[in-house]
C-alpha cells in the first residue's frame, strides 16, 4: 500500500499537523464563522461552536480511514489553529483545498502552507500531480497557488457551488503542481 502523507509538515513559518478536538474553539473564533472567509467556501459559516466540533470530529474519521487528510495549520512554535489546509489522494493525484483566518491574509502563510502540503504530496511514491480549483472571481486563492509553484491550466464552467453566493455551479479556474 502507498504511504499516507506524514502526519505533521513543518515549514519555517508554519506547522501542519492532524487536527484535535481542542482545536475547534480556535477554528470557530478564527475563521469557520466568518461570512467574509467563507464566501468562497463550498460550506455554510457555522452558526455555533457545536457545528465546529462535529466538523473537527469528522476530520479526525477521516485521517482515521485515509479518506481525506485535513491539517491544521498553526504558526511554528504555537498549537493555535489559523487555518486549514486538506489532501484529499485520488491515485496519481492529490487534490487539496485551504482556509486562513481573514486576520493573516496577505501575510504569506496560505503560498508557505500549499507549498510544504505539495512537496510532501508529490514526494509521496505513486502521487505525480497536486491540484487545486478556486472560484474564478476569488483572487487571493488564485495568487497563493502562483506564489506555491502552482500553474493555471484553465477554467472549468459550472464546476463548483458555493452555497454562500449561489445555488449554482460557479466558474473555477484550476491550477496544478506535477512533477
Amino acid at each position: 500500500m502507498t504511504p499516507l502523507l506524514p502526519v505533521e509538515i513543518e515549514t519555517s513559518r508554519l506547522r501542519l499537523r492532524r487536527p484535535v478536538l481542542s482545536d475547534a474553539t480556535a477554528v470557530f473564533r478564527s475563521y469557520a464563522q466568518d461570512v467574509q472567509v467563507c464566501r468562497y467556501m463550498i460550506w455554510l459559516p457555522h452558526a455555533a461552536e457545536a457545528v465546529t466540533r462535529s466538523f473537527i470530529l469528522e476530520c479526525a474519521r477521516a485521517w482515521d480511514d485515509g479518506s481525506r487528510l485535513p491539517y491544521v495549520i498553526t504558526p511554528r512554535g504555537s498549537d493555535e489553529a489559523i487555518g486549514m489546509i486538506e489532501a484529499r489522494l485520488q491515485g496519481s493525484t492529490v487534490d487539496i483545498g485551504y482556509v486562513l483566518a481573514r486576520a493573516l491574509w496577505g501575510q504569506g502563510f496560505m503560498p508557505k502552507a500549499i507549498r510544504a502540503l505539495a512537496s510532501a504530496a508529490l514526494g509521496r511514491p505513486g502521487s505525480f500531480r497536486v491540484h487545486a480549483t478556486c472560484d474564478n472571481e476569488n483572487v487571493a486563492p488564485q495568487r497563493a497557488l502562483e506564489k506555491a509553484g502552482f500553474l493555471r491550466e484553465g477554467r472549468l464552467d459550472r464546476y463548483t457551488v458555493h452555497p454562500n453566493i449561489s445555488s449554482e455551479p460557479r466558474a473555477c479556474l484550476m491550477y496544478a503542481k506535477c512533477r
